[in-house]
């Protein structure tokens, strides 16, 4: 098996003991067809060089990666899912497969799985996943990634060969397995198990092994419970302004979805917004709205608190309770910089830049119907740079009317990040690339009906060269 020199092996969840995880099997499918690859995640974590047959050998069978994980962990984990509390999560259809150091930034990274067979924690479940929710996994990642936002990436799909029985999709149904590369799987809801069992010494050893792996800047800081708070809090709120700014409704926001690390992950009922509207939902059985885009700052805030419930057994209130009252202006703050990263904008100054913001999401709803709002953020890309890009294109004249002149003033003072960015040819088109549902429907329609990929390729590869061109990661 070739290996780079950029493969760094470092499985340290796996020495937390017995009390957070599970060792399992993956199941034994009939059939393994490489169905997507992610080559340049691969790089990332030194695997590039592995050949066809290591690939599907290391993730599609999961024999385990050279001085890495003996073998597979589930982790255990509980969770409130829509605010009601689930003592009976865990992975259920996936597990840890290994833990690397990422080339040039030496962060931490988890290989994972969704659809790998049961575990202890798969209750009635079969442990498997659909295609279909592979491809969607594929598609919600590769676009938040082009859009700035901290996501897992999908860095493997493997078809399995079994049919699925699923009540919200035409049965029988294709299966696969899915590995994804993230930045920790430490959930709040890893932290809830172990305050629900009244183990207040698990749960400092869990602050102790996030702080130490993923803060070790806070590691000398005397109180670890009060810093971690602190840190996943600026964490989390940078993840939800730039899903704001995306205008991404992640659709399942329960305590068991949120990482310690502020990355985003774990994509079944996304969508995308066609327009602005706070009470768009991603999920069919979101009855109430609870995780609709414009609650998902309410909602963040919530999980947090009830991750500052369980700190609150090892440590004071009153520096959780600090480190709670900061996320406002933490927010606050972190949209300004993620709509100015939307706009491709330099920040001017912080009244002026909220001006500014606010400007823009007063346009986006006066557009009404008429305004998508992805179009919005390609169409004035650069500001003032893009000004005659904008007027000249397809949405000329909305943008001319008098509910867009205080968004078009304001944006004239500012000047362009990086402007040879509007040099690529993806703004020589007239129209960005979205990730809206019928879009996703209609790419999978010839998957379903002739195993035709060639319509999601060209999907990525636009996606692909929207991220390149936006840089918004960079």
């Amino acid at each position: 098996m070739p290996i780079s020199a950029a493969y760094r092996p470092d499985p340290v969840f796996m020495r937390l003991g017995p009390e957070f995880a599970d060792p399992v099997a993956p199941a034994d499918f009939p059939q393994t067809i490489l169905r997507f690859r992610n080559d340049r995640a691969a790089a990332s974590v030194g695997l590039e060089g592995l050949s066809g047959a290591d690939w599907l050998e290391r993730f599609a069978r999961f024999k385990p990666l050279p001085d890495n994980q003996p073998g597979p962990l589930a982790m255990r984990y509980h969770g409130h899912q829509f605010r009601t509390y689930n003592p009976d999560l865990g992975d259920g259809r996936g597990f840890l497969f290994a833990q690397l150091r990422e080339r040039g930034t030496d962060r931490l990274l988890d290989l994972a799985t969704k659809g790998s067979g049961q575990t202890p924690w798969s209750r009635a479940g079969d442990g498997r996943l659909t295609l279909k929710g592979g491809v969607r996994e594929i598609l919600a990642a590769a676009m938040l990634e082009a859009l700035g936002v901290p996501t897992s990436r999908a860095f493997s799909l493997v078809e399995t060969g079994e049919d699925l029985v699923r009540g919200d999709e035409p049965s029988p149904t294709r299966s696969a397995v899915l590995t994804r590369l993230s930045h920790s799987h430490i959930r709040f809801g890893t932290f809830q198990r172990q305050a629900f069992l009244q183990r207040p010494d698990n749960i400092a050893v869990l602050v102790d092994h996030a702080v130490e792996t993923y803060f070790p800047q806070a590691a000398d800081e005397p109180d670890r419970p009060k810093v971690l708070l602190e840190q996943v809090v600026a964490a989390s709120a940078r993840l939800l302004a730039r899903w704001m700014a995306a205008g991404f409704v992640h659709g399942v926001l329960n305590t068991d979805n949120m990482v310690v690390t502020g990355e985003s992950f774990d994509y079944g009922p996304w969508r995308f917004l066609p327009q602005n509207d706070p009470n768009f939902t991603a999920a069919y059985f979101d009855h109430s709205g609870l995780y609709s885009f414009g609650r998902q700052p309410e909602t963040v805030f919530w999980n947090l608190q009830q991750l500052a419930g369980c700190l609150a057994q090892v440590t004071d209130d009153a520096g959780l309770i600090a480190a709670l009252n900061g996320f406002s202006d933490l927010y606050r703050d972190a949209l300004r910089a993620a709509m100015l990263d939307r706009l491709g904008l330099k920040s001017r100054s912080a009244d002026e830049d909220l001006a500014l913001v606010q400007a823009a999401f007063v346009a986006l709803a006066s557009g009404g119907e008429s305004l998508r709002w992805e179009p919005f953020f390609f169409d004035w890309f650069g500001g003032e740079a893009s000004r005659a890009r904008a007027l000249a294109g397809p949405r000329a004249d909305l943008y001319g009317q008098e509910a867009f002149l205080d968004f078009r003033r304001r944006l004239a003072g500012f000047e362009a990040d990086r402007p040879e960015r509007l040099e690529s040819p993806v703004f020589a088109r007239s129209e960005p690339e979205e990730m809206l549902i019928d879009e996703v429907e209609a790419l999978w329609a010839p998957i379903a009906e002739a195993d035709d990929w060639s319509a999601l390729e060209a999907k990525l590869g636009r996606i692909e060269a929207a991220r390149v061109a936006y840089a918004l990661g960079d």
